[in-house]
């Protein structure tokens, strides 16, 4: 009897035990499912999400506009001396005497090169007391024969020997003169190709005198623009030698006769040297403006990237920069007309292209001086995890009722 008694109270006892175990195993489950669903999430995230996604860029930006142009007709051409002369001599000698430094600035009249004059001022002596004695006779002549005591015939040969002897006189005198060699106009003398001591023929190059007070400028234009320019208009000249420095010119003449190789107009401008700092022979770059307008679409000139022939910039299209061929058309002071490959309201990066690629995604820090909003970056789908149903705990467990035969103690 104290037997049966025993297995009534151990039952309750281990029935509690098991109970518990098996909640605590169900708990257990529920939770390793869960964490293994949640990784399995995570790892397919990051399998998805770019590997190397960078930041995006900052830039600087401009829209495209339309612009209102004159027609500017832009060409190049080069610089020329107001008066320019090779100094040659005339006549042949030896070189006496050098009146100048090269490089220096002469008056107009300024003795620049003397040849010998030893043969020449003998020459012009005789000749000079050939004509005195010629005077003389014809004088003595002309009173005899008022006389009575000589001929006409006598009197004119003497008024004719002093006619000669004047003539002679003054040949002298004229090639005296050629052995002085001076600056037909005030200007600057070049480098010398003589020196003391040479023996010059004539018309041999002996130094250059350019007059730059005045510079040329001389350019060709194509003939459909012959209406476009007229005398005295205003042009703009441009200097590679003088860079950031714009110069202003007059149209001085027009060639009447077009070059029939190019079918090209031959202009002739002028401006002034101002300080000497110009000099003839430089590469001009000439913009004449017509009074002709147009309206085009533009954009700032730094954003232009030239690659070889091909010019490109970079659009910003859904936050990422594109880099699009364009065509350029006539360029003025800070902007670019474009042609072909932009459209009005396009955005175009102006400043950060060294650091752009095709399709970088950049952000925009200033839009035509404004400050712009950042570009938000690309957003990475990431699918939802599955939520796992929880296994509910187990509910009370119902003891089994007592047998019928037990006592109680």
């Amino acid at each position: 009897m104290k037997k049966g008694v025993w297995v009534v109270l151990a039952l309750p006892a281990v029935l509690g035990i098991a109970a518990a175990s098996f909640w605590l195993g169900g708990q257990s489950q529920v939770s390793n499912t869960g964490g293994t669903q949640a990784g399995s999430a995570q790892s397919a995230a990051a399998l998805k999400a770019p590997a190397n996604a960078a930041p995006p860029i900052s830039v600087d930006a401009a829209r495209v506009k339309q612009t209102t142009l004159a027609k500017v007709i832009t060409t190049v051409g080069s610089l020329r001396s107001d008066e320019t002369v090779i100094v040659r001599p005339e006549v042949s000698g030896r070189i006496a005497e050098i009146g100048f430094r090269e490089g220096q600035q002469v008056a107009k009249g300024t003795t620049l090169i003397r040849l010998d004059q030893s043969v020449q001022r003998a020459e012009m002596q005789q000749a000079e007391a050939n004509l005195a004695l010629a005077k003389s006779r014809i004088e003595r002549s002309r009173d005899l024969h008022v006389k009575g005591f000589i001929s006409s015939q006598a009197r004119d040969e003497a008024e004719s020997n002093y006619k000669v002897a004047q003539a002679a006189f003054e040949l002298a005198a004229a090639r005296l003169t050629k052995l002085e060699i001076k600056a037909p106009f005030a200007g600057f003398v070049g480098l010398r190709m003589v020196s003391v001591g040479d023996y010059v023929r004539e018309g041999q190059d002996m130094v250059n005198l350019e007059a730059i007070e005045l510079l040329k400028v001389d350019f060709r234009i194509p003939e459909v623009f012959l209406k476009e320019v007229k005398v005295g208009q205003a042009l703009k000249v441009t200097l590679d030698a003088i860079p950031n420095q714009t110069f202003d010119a007059l149209v001085l003449a027009i060639n009447p006769l077009l070059d029939a190789n190019g079918r090209a107009i031959v202009v002739r401008a002028g401006l002034k040297n101002v300080g000497a700092r110009l000099r003839p022979g430089m590469f001009a770059r000439v913009s004449l403006a017509s009074s002709e307008q147009q309206t085009s679409l533009t954009v700032p000139e730094q954003s232009l990237i030239p690659v070889g022939d091909d010019v490109f910039v970079f659009k910003i299209v859904d936050n990422r920069a594109l880099r699009t061929k364009v065509e350029v058309g006539q360029r003025q002071t800070g902007i670019a007309e474009i042609t072909r490959g932009l459209r009005e309201g396009d955005v175009v990066v102006t400043a950060g292209q060294p650091k752009l690629r095709d399709g970088t995604t950049v952000k925009l820090a200033t839009v035509d001086g404004a400050t712009g909003g950042a570009v938000a970056p690309t957003p990475v789908a990431t699918p939802t995890p599955t939520a796992t149903p929880k296994t509910p705990p187990p509910g009370p467990i119902e003891m089994p009722p007592a047998p019928s035969g037990a006592k109680k103690s």
